[in-house]
């Protein structure tokens, strides 16, 4: 830790790399005659020396290199002076070897054969500008009563978060470089289920791995509900940091080249990811497939809806389009609907109205998407920022409002379906659209109020359904015995 603030400092806008960094501690083991840490360990003291550093992949596409972005040497510092020596110490050889062996981006990835789903330069072009950060999973937390198993150690438990966090790195590395193939490689080889194919794929990365956490070791782990806790804890973070990188605006037109790879990559993954853990204990494989499942099904909303996104702004450019929308909404009786929907909804009638009015203001002032996604967000905080305050009954009023919401908008869309509105095909389309951005902004909400990932929100929802469909078909199949 003296060595890190005497030679480095944070400074925004500036990297090194992460290979010379270790490189300097390793030069500095070797004169001081002490035993280096590994490179994930020494990783994990800078950040917490220097919490606010990033990992950044830079360089041209086939030679980038992982840096750390924020950190840079000190001008005073004797690093600055260090002289690449002809003949290294056996021991800094022995180190830079095991360096080469533990970044799996640069094993796998690298060592792999590039394959771009059929990527052109313009889709390339879509993550030209964006920053790989893995998220920091934390620690295992081992609970009271809990006990490690035999063939394990605490001393694995360290090495299961190390390698946990290399191989989400090598995936996001691996995904912002279009290589969605090798991410089953990936998982296989963590999980070591494959080890025969993977020593050709990555010359000898399995027996490394097994020295540092072998086998039986990992699948003990594996077995643990606090180890079980943390990993899918871990994968609700890192994916919902993936969804960043791969849709970082639900808005902003996607290459449609890229949009399908992404709705076929969400596709297999669980199919891709149980051929990777066969022979993992139930339990934990349950744990990746449902994190993984929110994070397909995520993924499948998010391109859905910036797919409607597209074709609902090419409506809202056209003049004549908006024009006829807005005579057809003059027409709909609104009170009427009113009268009908007020003994589902029980909603207020004040703020009805102001939605209406609001509601043919925008389309008037020909607004554009971005100005009826502000409108949007006002709705959504106008109805839900009343309710922050009551976390435990706040999800319920958020389903109240999305169930309100469509039941009204249906409302508007049936009259003017019996009025033959020429407008209606416009007005389905923007009802859509509207329908699943309110939904995405809700499901935000609820996420921050309930201090959890929207990954994460998702899964819970899927694993509360899953449970409840299978405590219903115990008690059918009771029933049926009785």
């Amino acid at each position: 830790v003296n060595w890190l603030l005497e030679n480095y400092e944070a400074t925004e806008g500036v990297s090194l790399p992460r290979s010379s960094l270790y490189n300097h501690y390793l030069r500095h083991c070797d004169q001081m005659k002490l035993e280096p840490m590994n490179q994930a360990s020494f990783g994990k003291l800078i950040r917490s020396v220097f919490p606010q550093i990033r990992t950044r992949r830079l360089g041209t596409r086939g030679n980038s290199k992982y840096h750390y972005y924020g950190i840079k040497i000190k001008s005073t510092s004797s690093v600055h002076h260090i002289q690449q020596q002809h003949h290294q110490p056996q021991q800094l050889q022995q180190q830079q070897q095991q360096l080469q062996q533990r970044i799996m981006i640069d094993t796998v990835i690298e060592g792999a054969q590039m394959s771009r789903e059929g990527i052109n330069c313009q889709q390339q072009q879509f993550f030209t500008d964006t920053i790989v950060t893995l998220p920091n999973f934390g620690v295992i937390l081992v609970e009271d009563g809990e006990e490690i198993p035999d063939g394990a150690s605490q001393k694995h438990l360290g090495a299961y978060e190390e390698l946990y966090a290399e191989q989400c790195e090598a995936i996001m590395a691996g995904i912002v470089n279009f290589q969605f193939s090798v991410i089953e490689s990936l998982w296989k080889s963590f999980w070591r289920t494959d080890g025969q194919r993977l020593d050709e794929l990555i010359g000898g990365r399995h027996d490394e791995l097994e020295r540092t956490l072998p086998c039986n070791a990992l699948y003990a782990l594996s077995k643990m509900p606090s180890v079980q806790k943390y990993t899918m804890k871990s994968d609700y973070t890192f994916y919902q940091s993936l969804i960043g990188t791969l849709i970082p605006d639900v808005l902003k037109p996607i290459p449609s080249t890229l949009t399908q790879v992404i709705r076929n990559f969400a596709k297999n993954l669980e199919g891709s990811l149980r051929r990777s853990m066969n022979g993992i204990c139930t339990e934990m494989i349950e744990c990746k497939v449902t994190a993984a499942n929110a994070f397909s099904q995520t993924l499948r909303r998010y391109t859905s809806l910036n797919h409607l996104a597209q074709a609902a702004r090419a409506v809202l450019q056209n003049s004549a389009q908006v024009t006829q929308m807005l005579s057809d909404l003059n027409r709909v009786d609104f009170s009427n609907i009113q009268e009908q929907a007020y003994w589902v909804c029980r909603c207020n009638g004040d703020l009805v109205k102001e939605l209406e009015t609001d509601l043919k203001l925008t389309l008037e002032k020909q607004s554009s998407l971005e100005e009826w996604v502000d409108w949007l967000e006002g709705v959504v905080n106008l109805v839900l920022t009343p309710h922050e305050h009551h976390v435990s009954t706040f999800t319920k009023v958020a389903h109240q409002f999305l169930l309100h919401w469509s039941f009204y908008s249906s409302m508007v869309i049936r009259d003017l379906t019996l009025r033959s509105a020429a407008s209606f095909g416009s007005f389905h389309l923007i009802r859509l659209l509207f329908d699943e951005y309110m939904f995405f902004l809700v499901e935000k909400k609820v996420a921050s109020i309930a201090g959890e990932t929207t990954v994460a929100t998702v899964g819970n929802k899927n694993l509360v359904r899953k449970m409840t469909m299978m405590s219903t078909m115990m008690i059918m199949m009771m029933l049926k015995m009785k």
